[in-house]
């Protein structure tokens, strides 16, 4: 029979399939949800604009919860949190989705606020619960599982919503996130009473005689009382309750955002930050300007994939046989199966072009939104593919158009999903090489070059994007796997869950922050991304290297404990000095 604790992991990884996979419903969907939305709402705000309002909108809360994480994990224990903390986000991706049902951008930002005040405290509440349930090596191996399993919930957003939307609606593929959210939520229902009751008899028996049982070896003692680890019982401090200065000293690694969010359930002094040296300061410059490389472009990685390699614009030349008439179905060119184009490129990848004006009937014992269609110098904006006069196969105007647009869109949605396909398979293995290795601060200054290097390939060359997409993701992987590790490294041991909240909420300012910078770009750029969205990125990493080479440089002038192997004591020594 499978030990009960590989069961509450495997419970815990379904748990937060559901949160990764909604959190980027918008990216996987942006050029649907501009279809559906407009390029303008009622109130004259741009489409890019409201499009980065949903993350940014997610990211302020979270800008003072990483706080709060902790604290209310301790008060109210993991089982009620997961199970709070899961209705959040179900409710919050409810009123996402009915935004969208009834195009309704205040509805859908709403959603995205309720859904952030779950997205950000379920890890810390499934990391405590982790931490109470494994021990020592199992521990990082529990949490780079969990990592790797949950992440896989983007990836799996990314080739599904896409196709979802296309097939029957955008609101179905939000309403079916509900349902992925759902799933999650019931996981969570199942999880919390199997860990209430453990913590019941963990208290039990540290009520009785050998009161000095740590939690972790009392869980393990409840699913296999034979389990031969009892001859470890003489600790005296519950393994849940180690401090990550303890972690660090004995050598664990957990990597990325799991090992931050564990640092969280200390006790939390604002007040400290004031005493905090400069190596932890830099260490959080270092995070916000190369997060706000990485996930600020995939928020609109999409987008740019689109108007860079999978639905290019068409030549200027390029133009139909009658650019009056439609494409396709009965309103082309009488006694033609289709209009034909002129001067164009034949590449899949560049978008069928669009008939230049339109005055014509919706054919007969069709549904369409409107009877007549009378436009002038149509363009994407105007074509909204889920009205079958549009897009419908058989008497669709632009069916053509239409369908390459899907194709073009599913095939971006696959693409863009690389760097977190590469995150989920690395995250296991990352934070253990780096124990061996060191070389934190090198890798610091490492990871943001190879951004700048991606972001300038995205935003000059005109190749296949799946490599620099490749070099996104083992660069987002390996910053993030000696960040959070290297944080005990700046601080005293009784601040590290000040830092870790401090860290974490810094990050969400920019994550706040960035889209809205983002967008001001891309309007003022006639709603392009190529290339100035690119050089803002090319910018952040330029940043992320040169604070990397101060750490550098900071980190050997103070003893190279950042730089040095594994985590001794002599290492852990906190940077204090202003």
């Amino acid at each position: 029979m499978m030990p009960i604790r590989w069961v509450v992991l495997m419970l815990a990884c379904i748990m937060m399939i559901g949160n990764y996979y909604c959190y980027d419903n918008p990216s996987a969907l942006q050029s649907q949800m501009k279809t559906l939305m407009g390029s303008k709402s009622p109130s004259g705000v741009l489409f890019g604009t409201n499009f980065n309002l949903l993350y940014t909108v997610y990211s302020i809360p979270n800008m003072v919860l990483p706080f709060f994480g902790g604290f209310f994990v301790d008060k109210l224990g993991c089982s009620y949190c997961l199970i709070i903390f899961s209705m959040f986000i179900l409710l919050g991706q409810i009123v996402f989705a009915l935004g969208s049902y009834y195009k309704s951008w205040t509805i859908m930002l709403l959603g995205r606020v309720i859904f952030g005040l779950g997205g950000e405290n379920i890890t810390v509440a499934q990391s405590a619960l982790l931490a109470d349930w494994f021990a020592g090596g199992e521990l990082a191996f529990a949490f780079g599982i969990n990592l790797s399993i949950s992440r896989l919930g983007s990836v799996i957003n990314d080739f599904v919503s896409p196709v979802l939307a296309n097939s029957e609606s955008v609101s179905f593929a939000l309403f079916f996130g509900c349902g992925v959210c759902l799933m999650s939520n019931v996981t969570a229902f199942v999880l919390a009473p199997i860990n209430y009751r453990a913590d019941k008899l963990v208290d039990a028996v540290k009520d009785s005689d050998v009161g000095n049982v740590d939690d972790t070896l009392t869980k393990r003692l409840i699913e296999n009382s034979s389990s031969s680890s009892s001859s470890s019982s003489s600790s005296k401090k519950s393994a849940s309750r180690r401090s990550l200065g303890e972690r660090s000293k004995s050598g664990e690694r957990l990597s990325s955002m799991n090992l931050s969010i564990v640092g969280q359930a200390e006790q939390i002094n604002v007040r400290d930050a004031l005493h905090f040296g400069k190596m932890f300061w830099i260490l959080s410059f270092s995070c916000l300007v190369v997060y706000g490389c990485v996930l600020p472009f995939n928020n609109v990685a999409s987008g740019i994939l689109l108007e860079r390699n999978y639905f290019r614009d068409p030549s200027p030349g390029c133009t139909l046989e009658f650019s009056n008439l439609c494409i396709n179905g009965p309103n082309a060119p009488q006694g033609s199966v289709k209009n034909k184009e002129i001067n164009c490129t034949l590449d899949p990848n560049i978008a069928p072009v669009l008939p230049a004006s339109i005055d014509a009937k919706c054919p007969a014992g069709t549904d369409c939104n409107q009877v007549f269609y009378n436009l002038t110098d149509i363009v994407e904006d105007d074509v909204d593919c889920s009205d079958p006069f549009w897009g419908d196969d058989v008497v669709g105007c632009v069916s053509d158009y239409c369908n390459a647009k899907d194709d073009a869109t599913e095939t971006s949605g696959k693409i863009m999903s690389i760097p977190y396909f590469i995150s989920a398979s690395l995250s296991l293995i990352l934070g253990f090489v780096v124990d061996k290795i060191g070389k934190r601060a090198i890798i610091a200054s490492l990871a943001p070059f190879v951004l700048v290097v991606v972001h300038l390939s995205l935003a000059l060359c005109s190749g296949s994007p799946v490599l620099p997409l490749i070099g996104q993701g083992v660069a987002y992987s390996c910053f993030a796997a000696v960040l959070w590790p290297s944080v005990p490294f700046s601080v005293e041991e009784k601040s590290i869950g000040t830092a870790y909240g401090l860290i974490t909420a810094l990050q969400n300012s920019g994550l706040a922050i960035f889209p809205i910078i983002i967008s001001a770009i891309y309007n003022g750029s006639g709603q392009s991304y190529i290339p100035k969205v690119e050089f803002f990125f090319v910018a952040l990493g330029a940043l992320g290297v040169a604070v990397g080479i101060l750490l550098n440089v900071y980190d050997k002038l103070h003893g190279g404990k950042l730089n040095a192997k594994g985590g001794g004591d002599e290492q852990n020594e906190s940077d204090d000095e202003d």
